[in-house]
C-alpha cells in the first residue's frame, strides 16, 4: 500500500510542476487575446462614431457646415470610449467632378461632401515594446450631403 501512495504523490508533484511551467504562457496568451479584443472593440466604436457624424452632417447643406454638431454626434455615438477625438471637414465639387470652394458656384450644380475622422488610443493590458502593436486607431468616413 505504501508503494501506491508514492506513485500518486509523484504524479501530483509532476502535474504541479507542469502547471507552474505552462501557466505563465497561458496567461501571456490570454493577455494578448484580451488586448486584441479591446483593440477590435475600440476600432469598431471609432468606425461607428465616424459614420454617425457623417450621417448627421449629410442631412442637409446647413447641417454639413455645423462642424460642432457633427463632431458632437460622432463623440456621442461612442459613449464608452474615452479620449476619442472627432474632426469634421466639408468639401465641394461641381457636377463635372472638379473641386470648388463651398462658397463658390457651379453651372451644373454643386455637390457637398462631409468627412469625419475619429482618432482614439486603444487601452492595452501589457506594454509591447518589442512588437509593433497598433494602439492608435483612426477611422475616416465620407458621405455626400443631401
Amino acid at each position: 500500500m505504501a508503494v501506491g501512495r508514492g506513485r500518486s504523490s509523484r504524479r501530483r508533484a509532476i502535474a504541479t510542476v507542469e502547471f507552474a511551467l505552462v501557466a505563465p504562457l497561458l496567461l501571456l496568451l490570454l493577455a494578448g487575446v484580451l488586448d486584441f479584443a479591446m483593440l477590435l472593440r475600440t476600432a469598431t466604436c471609432a468606425a461607428y462614431a465616424a459614420r454617425a457624424g457623417v450621417e448627421f452632417g449629410s442631412g442637409s447643406s446647413t447641417a454639413s457646415s455645423n462642424y460642432t454638431g457633427i463632431e458632437a454626434a460622432a463623440l456621442n455615438a461612442a459613449p464608452g470610449v474615452t479620449g476619442m477625438t472627432a474632426t469634421a471637414t466639408r468639401s465641394c465639387q461641381c457636377s463635372g467632378g472638379g473641386a470648388v470652394s463651398c462658397s463658390g458656384s457651379c453651372t451644373g450644380g454643386m455637390m457637398i461632401y462631409v468627412q469625419v475622422t475619429t482618432k482614439v488610443t486603444a487601452p492595452t493590458v501589457f506594454n509591447y515594446s518589442g512588437l509593433s502593436f497598433p494602439s492608435q486607431v483612426t477611422y475616416q468616413a465620407s458621405m455626400r450631403a443631401q
